[in-house]
């Protein structure tokens, strides 16, 4: 992060003036995004680990539960699992082996490549994915009350959070 405001400011990263938005007022804010998606990503880990520990359910950690929920249904590869979520400060294999040695995940060798894998939950998986699904609903069900987020505002921040994202990976794939 502090590399990002030492670019910014030494004008390594340009930041080109729209018409009607001020310099300083863009940096301002931009930075203030990146802070702010960096510590919600782990207030949500936290939030996970407080319903984890409600549950009793001690013998994973925030980031597995995560990596839970988001297999769902599906059968995936490592690869297609890192690429959908976010797990920071993670190694997705080694949780993937640590899950599938507690037994929340099965592991399924190709027929064809054997050296490609499929991951899928068990029933001990499927009961965190519900779990946390269920958390997920209790939210839904006040955030608009008692946070005051409305249909309207997550469809403009997702709008928002989408763009940056691809901004993001063109400026990896790009080296912009």
């Amino acid at each position: 992060m502090v590399a990002v405001e030492n670019a910014l400011a030494s004008g390594v990263i340009g930041t080109q003036k729209q018409e009607g938005t001020e310099p300083e007022a863009l940096r301002g804010s931009y930075l203030q995004l990146l802070h702010l998606v960096e510590r919600l990503h782990r207030q949500l880990l936290d939030v996970i680990k407080d319903e984890l520990e409600r549950l009793g359910q001690a013998d994973i950690n925030s980031v597995q539960a995560l990596l839970l929920y988001n297999i769902g249904d599906a059968e995936l590869t490592p690869g297609e699992l890192r690429s959908r979520g976010h797990y920071l400060g993670s190694n997705v294999s080694y949780n993937l082996k640590q899950l599938t040695d507690k037994g929340y995940i099965r592991e399924q060798r190709s027929d064809t490549d054997r050296r490609s894998k499929r991951v899928s939950l068990t029933a001990g998986g499927i009961h965190v994915r519900d779990k946390l699904a269920d958390l997920f609903e209790r939210q839904l069900n006040s955030v608009e009350q008692v946070g005051g987020v409305d249909v309207d505002l997550i469809d403009q921040t997702n709008k928002t959070l989408k763009r940056l994202e691809r901004f993001w990976a063109d400026q990896v794939r790009y080296r912009l």
